[in-house]
């Protein structure tokens, strides 16, 4: 029986870093109100130059060099992201040169916060299915370029980098149990109005500030907690496992309020959760795979022990999985 396994992981985040202090410079508010309501006390911003692109590559070369594989062995790579480089090629194409992966089917996916473990699932797809024996997943974003610097709501909350996953074909089980949702009557929660089809950008929308992203942080926090407890109640249920029989639950970081509240819910310990936000915002689609990176390298996660994964985002979009380590 086939099954895909993860074998190595990657992150990148830009070197800038920007402090509750320092946004306090520019809006109302202070390091306390922030840390209170977020658990956020800095995130790193990437500047001039810096494009998701850039830590797509460098995250995706980090778990190409840890695996030892040749970029030109890499035959599919998926990056995940709502803030591509441009409307079009995918950012994945843009990685795809850089890293020098030329045999490589390149393409994004658009899932948001939750498009990490979408691609994820596409990979073991693949793979389960014989189409590929290899594929780098990668969520990478750089939301900090479509904020209002000037709104207190959303400037706060979002910070920059990628994560990757190299998964490969094994006869062991690794990417397992995955549940995929959306609802897009919730679309109005996150979203940006301008700069699609829908509303083309004109030097009106962009006076209107259009461009930049609508949360409605309230009501996200009611979604995204009932939605994170159905899906690892039932992910538990179904594979007749109990708490304690998970090493770590990587959620992903969007208020570190959430993340308590579903860790208190599921009745998970501290321990148990994985949780960087402090130091790097909301990331989006690289959270969770920047968390898996961080929790890899410092030895909380090893071989054989069982990791879940949940997210949850703009759509309204959510996911989780079970993965064999």
């Amino acid at each position: 029986m086939t099954f895909s396994r993860i074998v190595s992981t990657g992150m990148s985040v830009p070197e800038n870093i920007v402090t509750n202090e320092d946004i306090a410079k520019r809006v109302e508010t202070s390091d306390e109100w922030i840390f209170t309501r977020t658990g956020i006390h800095e995130r790193r911003v990437s500047t001039e130059g810096e494009a998701t692109s850039t830590f797509a590559t460098n995250a995706s070369r980090q778990a190409l060099e840890a695996a030892g594989m040749d970029p030109m062995d890499l035959q599919c790579l998926i990056v995940a992201t709502i803030t591509p480089d441009l409307p079009f090629p995918a950012s994945a194409c843009l990685t795809q040169e850089a890293l020098g992966a030329k045999r490589a089917a390149a393409f994004d996916i658009s899932a948001a916060c939750s498009g990490y473990v979408y691609a994820l699932s596409i990979a073991d797809a693949y793979i389960r299915g014989g189409l590929y024996e290899n594929v780098m997943v990668v969520g990478a974003e750089t939301l900090t370029k479509v904020i209002n610097w000037e709104d207190r709501g959303s400037c706060i909350l979002f910070g920059d980098g990628a994560g990757a996953t190299l998964v490969t074909k094994s006869d062991r089980p690794g990417v397992g149990y995955t549940e995929l949702g959306a609802d897009g009557g919730l679309a109005e929660l996150i979203h940006v109005p301008g700069g699609g089809s829908k509303i083309p950008t004109t030097h009106e929308t962009v006076d209107q500030g259009l461009q930049y992203a609508v949360v409605k942080g309230r009501d996200v926090y009611k979604v995204a907690v009932s939605r994170a407890e159905e899906v690892l109640t039932r992910a538990l249920e179904v594979n007749n496992l109990k708490t304690e029989d998970i090493a770590l639950l990587v959620p992903h970081q969007a208020n570190q309020r959430i993340t308590d509240a579903v860790q208190d819910r599921l009745g998970f310990s501290k321990e148990q959760v994985a949780s960087n936000i402090e130091v790097y915002g909301n990331t989006s689609a690289a959270s969770v795979p920047i968390c898996l990176h961080e929790a890899a390298s410092q030895g909380r996660i090893k071989e054989g022990d069982k990791v879940l994964l949940v997210a949850f985002g703009a759509g309204f979009t959510w996911g989780t999985m079970l993965i064999d380590w």
